[in-house]
Formats: C-alpha cells, structure tokens, sequence
C-alpha cells in the first residue's frame, strides 16, 4: 500500500477503505509517513469530504492510536458531555452533579482551555486544593460510590488527532466537517463512555458561527457516534451572546453554585435541563426525555444536586465549603464597572469580543504557555433583551490592575444599543438524533 496511490484516490472523490485509512493514520503516528504527505491528504478530503464510513473508520484509527480508558468497572450506563466551546461555557460544572444525583454515572475527562477562559479542568483548579490528577482506580471508585469524577485528559489520549490537528492548523484545513467531527469524536470514545451528549455552539462565540454549519457538523457526529455503537445526541444552542452572566474561571464556579442553589441565570439553567435530560434518558434512568427532565426539576428545586457536587469536590481533594462560602474561591482586588453611552435596549452582545477582554484580563490562554489568573473575568449586569440607562454599568470587569481603559473599551464596543423593542434570541435551536 502506497501513501501517494490513497492521497489520488481521495483527491479523484473515491471513497477510502477501512484499512488504508487505519494505514495512512497508523504510518502517519508512528512518524513513518511525512507531514506533506498527510496535508495532502487532508487537503483532498476537504474539497471531497468522505462518506458516513470513512469519518466513522478515521474516527477509530485516531482512537486506536493511544490509550482507551475502560470504563466497564462503572456500574451503568456512562454518559458524557462534550461543548464544541463558547464564552462563559460553565455547564459541566452544575450538569454534572445534576444528573448524578440521578445516578447517572458521570465518569467525566476534561481538557484545559486554549483562548477565552479556561477549560472545565481550569475552572474546577479555581477551586482551593482541588486535584484533577487522580489514578483511574481512584477514579472509577468514586464514580461508583457517588456516580461523579472528573479527572484531566492523559497525555496519550488520541495522540494521531493531536498531530493531524496541529497540522490542519497551518495547511488551512481546520474547517473541514469530517475531520473536526472525527477530531472531537475520538477523543469521547477513546474515553469510555457508552452514550454521548453533545452541546454543538453557534453564533459570534462559537466555533462555527452559522446555524447551517453547526447542524451539519452536529449530524455528522452524530453518524458517527452511532455508527461506532454509541448512542449519541446533539443538541444545538445559542452562542451569540456569553452563556450565563460570568466569563472567568472562579466566577463562572460562583455562578454555577448559585444554579445549583436555585438563584443562577435562566439561560444556563436552560441549557443545564436540557442537556441533562438527554443524558438522564440516554441512561435509562427515564422512560422520555420529558420525564427526565422532571426528575432534574425536582432535584434541582430540592437542593440535593448542592449535596452532591459538595461530596464531588471533597472526594477529589477540594475545599468544598466555598459551596456555602463562594468568597473562598479566588478574587481580584479591583471590580471596575464599564457604563452605557446611551439609553435603550440591550440588541447584540458580541460573544467573542467579551472572551477576548477576559483573555486579555488573564482569564485565558493566549498560547499553550500561558498562565491563567483563576481570579479574574467579567460579569455581565446587562444581557440582549435588558433596558438601559445612560451611565448604568452593563459590565462589571474583575481585574489586577484599576486602570485597563483598553478593555473597558472592548467591552463597551461589544454590546450594541438600540432604541427599538429586542428579543433575546433562541437558546436552543434542534436536537439532532439517530431518527433525522
């Protein structure tokens, strides 16, 4: 089998077998097939995509490059979650003790954040002595005994997707639906679990920024999700404005004990139902996904998802008394408020423009390298749809430094005033499963 005979078969729009993608993507981790070869063949598949086998095919040669965590110890059914990522994307963090309180096991391995604010792994480490780095006989003990773990990403994880990813990257072949879909798919099924629910985001801050691109890459994870024998669910949902009101790593932790306390945002608690239904009927712990959502109402509104997230930060070495005493958690020394120029109507909030002032302001990574100040962030006091006055605060900065004019502009110039009646916009635009 010859590298260049697989990147002309692909090139003419033939469609690749089974074992010569496992051979290209084996040859190409192991560093016996050279880098230009493969930016030709990921070239090819993005100007004549690759058929429902091929992305499944891909997706299993890039899991069967590194370690595949075994899960079957767990008892039940293990659903994951996975956010293509968004600005203030705080989820995981109240979802996750949400459903296991439903005894639905939540065998969770998170990433750490490159851009906006950090990543679940991050934002959880705001939280003092929390530890991410525990043994998986550790881990799969604590999933059995209160249903919720969640450990970092082990180094070997996908390892052919990390280099495929860092070589799309400067061959301008990151846009390609195949080869994100078998990206972020790889790396749910090298992780165990049986079903997967997928938060797909779209809007301003999101990856993909039009509706119709979203549902296309989400029906394509989808396919590939249930072609590998996982039941997998897409929901797609709004990432026009930040979720919730916090952008930061410590304070979206405050804001999701205040979900979990009854007293969060609407919109994140929407989207934490929503989610968590699917997850919860993905289980089986629910004969409809409506019936599961009513069970997720009533733990919510009976404060035993606060119960168990309390013993989830104890069992993984974390002060868990910032659930009752969220002023524990990390603060910066100077809140500065950012005002209105005008009077009117919130219209747009430019989703992106937000997570790159909370970057600035350290929140985020601009590169692997950085360090993340857990402290710092942005609290958001007007949404789309909210009236305000001239001179009222629509954003409060939490920052090290009492003077950073340059920020308070940027977030300034990414709200939009209007002196019309707005909408907010939808949170949750399709479920997308099996059947469509």
């Amino acid at each position: 089998m010859r590298v260049v005979d697989l990147i002309e078969k692909k090139r003419d729009g033939q469609a690749l077998t089974k074992q010569e993608i496992t051979f290209l993507i084996e040859g190409y981790t192991k560093d016996e097939i050279p880098d230009y070869q493969v930016a030709a063949f990921a070239m090819a598949v993005f100007f004549q995509d690759m058929t429902s086998e091929e992305r499944a095919h891909l997706t299993m040669a890039m899991v069967e490059s590194g370690d595949q965590i075994n899960l079957d110890e767990i008892v039940g059914i293990k659903v994951d979650k996975h956010s293509t990522g968004g600005v203030g994307d705080k989820t995981t963090i109240a979802l996750a003790p949400l459903v296991a309180t439903l005894g639905v096991p939540v065998a969770k391995m998170s990433g750490r954040g490159l851009g906006h604010t950090g990543g679940t792994i991050d934002k959880l480490e705001s939280i003092p002595g929390f530890n991410v780095e525990i043994d998986t006989e550790t881990f799969i003990k604590l999933v059995n005994k209160n249903k919720i773990s969640v450990i970092g990403q082990t180094a070997n994880l996908t390892p052919a997707d990390k280099k495929l990813y860092g070589l799309r990257d400067v061959t301008a072949t990151v846009n390609s639906i195949p080869l994100i879909a078998s990206s972020i798919m790889s790396k749910k099924i090298a992780s165990g679990a049986d079903a997967i629910v997928l938060d797909v985001k779209t809007g301003s801050g999101a990856f993909m920024k039009e509706l119709d691109q979203s549902i296309e890459l989400a029906k394509a994870m989808v396919q590939i999700g249930n072609n590998l024998g996982r039941k997998t669910v897409a929901i797609i949902s709004d990432m026009n404005q930040p979720l919730g009101r916090t952008v930061g790593n410590a304070l979206e932790v405050k804001e999701a004990i205040d979900l979990l306390r009854g007293e969060g945002p609407e919109d994140l608690k929407e989207l934490c139902l929503t989610l968590g239904s699917q997850m919860v009927y993905l289980a089986g712990k629910a004969e409809t996904v409506e019936l599961a959502r009513e069970q997720l109402e009533t733990v919510l509104s009976s404060g035993k998802a606060l119960k168990t997230l309390k013993t989830f930060i104890a069992n993984q070495q974390g002060d868990s008394s910032i659930v009752d005493n969220p002023s524990k958690l990390p603060a910066a020394p100077y809140q500065i408020d950012v005002l209105a120029e005008t009077s009117g109507i919130i219209e747009r909030i430019v989703a992106d423009k937000i997570g790159t002032a909370a970057m600035i302001l350290g929140a985020g990574r601009a590169t692997k390298e950085s360090v993340i100040d857990l402290s710092v962030g942005i609290v958001l006091n007007k949404k789309v749809g909210d009236k305000v006055m001239q001179g009222e605060s629509i954003a409060t900065l939490h920052s090290k430094n009492n003077h950073v004019p340059e920020i308070s502009e940027m977030v300034r110039s990414a709200y939009r005033i209007s002196t019309e009646i707005v909408s907010a916009p939808p949170l949750i635009y399709s479920t997308i499963t099996s059947d469509r």
